[in-house]
């Protein structure tokens, strides 16, 4: 992680954004001191994903009368989605 000075961090606020948003992350110091992290914010989940994949498990519980998800069960989906 590349460190900078917090008078520096300052002046080249914008342009550390945009090396953030590309992934790279700083430490930012004050004196020598490390003070604060400035990086990219991780991706929360993928919604759309997510239902999908709670439709999938109410349809198997609909269709087995309720019975559990399989290992099995999974890793068929697993490789399904892969295809």
């Amino acid at each position: 992680m590349t460190e900078i000075g917090a008078f520096e961090a300052k002046t080249q606020f914008s342009r550390l954004l945009d090396r953030a948003k590309n992934g790279e992350a700083f430490t930012i110091t004050h004196r020598g001191v490390p003070i604060a992290r400035l990086g990219p914010v991780s991706q929360g989940p993928d919604v759309a994903k997510v239902r999908e994949v709670l439709a999938r498990l109410r349809r198997h519980a609909r269709d087995h009368g309720g019975a559990p998800i399989s290992t099995d069960d999974i890793l068929e989906w697993k490789a399904a989605d892969q295809r």
